[in-house]
This record gives C-alpha cells, structure tokens and sequence, in this order.
C-alpha cells in the first residue's frame, strides 16, 4: 500500500492507495509540526486513522504538510509516522511542494495555496525556485481563511458592518463578543478565524462581503504573486478551500492585474495520487 498525504491546520487528507485504481480517502484532524510533537502527531495517527488500515503493509508514504519549513521540523513528522508504518519508506515534504506538483505537474507554473493559510512559490516543473515568505496567520497569511476571519471580525467588534450584515452575525453567532475573544487567545486560533469563512460564504451576494473579500486576495496577489519574476507570463494556479468558494472574486481581481488564471483545486491529494502514478501501478 502506498499512502499520500496532504495536511493543513485544520484537516489531514489520506489516500490510501491499493494498487491499480483502488483508493480509499481517510480524514484525521490536521497537524503542525510548529506546534505539535512527534508524540502528538503520533497519538491522532493512532487514534484516527491507524484502525482504517494495516499499518505493516504500507510501504511508501508521500507526506506534504503545513509547518515542514525546515529539516527539524520535517524529522518531528516522520518521526511519528515511523513509528506507525514501521515498514514504509517515507518522504515527509512542505505543502507548497505538494501544491505545486498537484497543479504544475512538470510544468512551470506560479502554485498558490488559500487555505486556512495561505502560501505561494514559483515552481519550474521540478522545484520551487522561488517562494515569497508566508508570516504565518499572526502577521501575514493574507487571502487565507484565517486573514478573512480577521478582516470580519474586525469590522464587527469596530462596528463597521453593514445592519443587515451585524444582526445575522449576532444572530449565527449569539455568543457575543467576549466568548469570541477568548476563543481567539487559544490554542488552534488561527483554524478558529478560518471558521468564520463559512458566514462570508453565505452572504457573498452583499456588497460588503463582495468587498472585503476582494480586498484579502488582492492583497495576497499584490504582496505575493506579483513578486515573483515573470509573474504575467506564466500561469497562476491555485489549491484550497477559499481558492475554490470564492473564485469567482478571485478571478476578478486577476483580471484587473492582468494575471493568467491556471487550475483551482479544492483538494490536492487526487492530482499528487496522479503525479506519483507510476509508484503505484
């Protein structure tokens, strides 16, 4: 059995892949080796995933997550998933590999992620040759889920949404202001933010949602995508959740920098199963 992984802060995607055609598609809750352990990690693979499968027949495992920025973080995953699959081979990857291999192939290509958070790189068809940082939800993220629940929960604790707008947040949410703070000083605060993608999902059709949300991923484009060299020649691709909801307005603001739209893909781990087809058949 061959498994590939895609994982973000919020929700790890595991294909499981038989051989041929057989896949079979697990969720566990997502994981950052930024905050997490390899004991952490170890304990959800234990206690939401390893019952689906067996753990000794599975021999190679292409692991892309959020958090692998460096080799001591990507040692805490595989350290985890060792201990698990103690008979698999196990490359542990950044998710913006993963993003770009899913939407680039072996072509060149901009990869972007819109997720809970947000990433980019300039991909030559076989490696990021170029990757404008991401600052993390506390100081970038900008376009993310996280980024757009900030941006909306601003407006409402400053009172700056529209009447219409404020009393259906009051209502969805009746909590009030200072449960949500307290919510935001805890841990898992930034998949906490991203939730609230969910209310400006069911009110695009307002203008000021329309606007706030036009205004997030322009400046994602702005500070990211237009960053990178060449950025009007090749095309723009892009994975995840927010990339996908709102593309409609995604595709307008790059329209208006003259960008050339590529692939938007809400789930990566079916192109990545395809990108390392020939490991599995």
């Amino acid at each position: 059995m061959v498994i590939i992984a895609d994982c973000g802060s919020t929700k790890c995607d595991w294909l499981l892949l038989h051989g041929g055609r057989d896949q079979q598609l697990e969720n566990t809750v997502g994981f950052n080796p930024f905050f997490q352990s390899s004991a952490d990690i170890k304990k959800i693979l234990l206690d939401q995933l390893v019952q689906k499968l067996e753990p000794d027949t599975v021999q190679h495992i292409h692991f892309y997550g959020t958090g692998v920025h460096d080799d001591h973080r990507r040692l805490i995953v595989k350290e985890a998933l060792q201990d698990v699959f103690p008979n698999a081979a196990i490359e542990v990857e950044h998710d913006l590999l993963g993003a770009a291999r899913s939407v680039c192939g072996n072509s060149a290509g901009i990869a972007c992620i819109l997720g809970t958070g947000s990433n980019s790189c300039y991909y030559d068809g076989k490696s990021i040759l170029d990757n404008v940082p991401s600052l993390g939800w506390l100081l970038g993220d900008e376009g993310s889920g996280t980024h757009l629940g900030k941006a909306l929960l601003r407006a409402w604790f400053y009172r700056e949404l529209p009447t219409d707008i404020n009393n259906a947040f009051n209502q969805r949410f009746p909590e009030g202001q200072h449960f949500v703070k307290d919510k935001i000083y805890e841990s898992g605060a930034n998949a906490y933010l991203a939730s609230f993608t969910k209310f400006l999902a069911d009110h695009m059709q307002h203008t000021f949602v329309q606007t706030l949300v036009a205004d997030s991923l322009g400046e994602f484009l702005d500070r990211h995508v237009c960053k990178y060299q060449g950025y009007q020649q090749v095309p723009i691709h892009f994975v995840g959740s927010i990339a996908f909801h709102f593309k409609d307005i995604l595709f307008e603001c790059m329209e208006q920098r003259k960008l050339k739209l590529g692939i938007i893909v809400r789930k990566p781990i079916y192109p990545l199963a395809d990108f390392h087809r020939h490991e599995i058949d």
